[in-house]
């Protein structure tokens, strides 16, 4: 599991004053703790944990010494300065179910000659206890074909047992549609243009 490591912050300095100085600000919240904690990252720290984790990751958080198993619940980028700007964790309790997401990623889909591939869903939402927590379902879709469609039941996570399932079981994941004929369009350019 991945290590980030954190700050508690002083609410007393403005999170914008904190992102100029190179953090990211955030919150730990958990059924266990008292009261949420503000955090500080470094954002050199954050971003390096962002390739190759995010939204539903589960990291091991040290706070000023302390360890602690948590998920994160959120990830704040902002688009106009290509930077993240604010993440927020959730503290796991071992055998407690937590809500979260698992990001679906699709391999080989440069396989796909016949047909156009789309995603429609680009994440599932799910609960299940810590130790079944999914990051990322990964689907090789090199074998589909037009008029294939991937559901959600047809992921492994649909059949995992400690894993409750949010997202519609029946909710289409990916699809490959037949191209759009060129030639069919552009007779039916040529008359909406004759008719006008």
């Amino acid at each position: 599991m991945n290590t980030l490591k954190a700050e508690k912050r002083s609410m007393d300095t403005k999170a914008k004053k904190l992102r100029r100085e190179g953090y990211v600000t955030g919150i730990v919240f958990g059924r266990e703790m008292k009261e949420s904690m503000p955090i500080k990252i470094l954002k050199t720290d954050a971003e390096k944990f962002l390739k190759t984790g995010g939204k539903g990751s589960q990291v091991m958080l040290e706070v000023d010494g302390q360890s602690m198993d948590v998920l994160v619940k959120e990830v704040d980028f902002n688009p106009l300065k290509r930077q993240v700007d604010e993440m927020d964790f959730q503290a796991l309790v071992s055998g407690e179910k937590v809500h979260s997401v698992a990001e679906i990623h699709l391999l080989n889909h440069e396989k796909v000659v016949s047909g156009v591939l789309e995603q429609l869903l680009h994440e599932v939402s799910y609960k299940a206890v810590p130790a079944a927590l999914v990051e990322k379902i990964e689907i090789d879709v090199s074998s589909m074909r037009v008029g294939d469609t991937i559901k959600v039941r047809d992921l492994a996570i649909a059949s995992d047992k400690d894993v409750d399932l949010m997202t519609d079981l029946d909710a289409a994941v990916v699809t490959v549609s037949p191209v759009h004929n060129a030639e069919a369009e552009e007779e039916a350019d040529d008359a909406s243009s004759n008719a006008q």
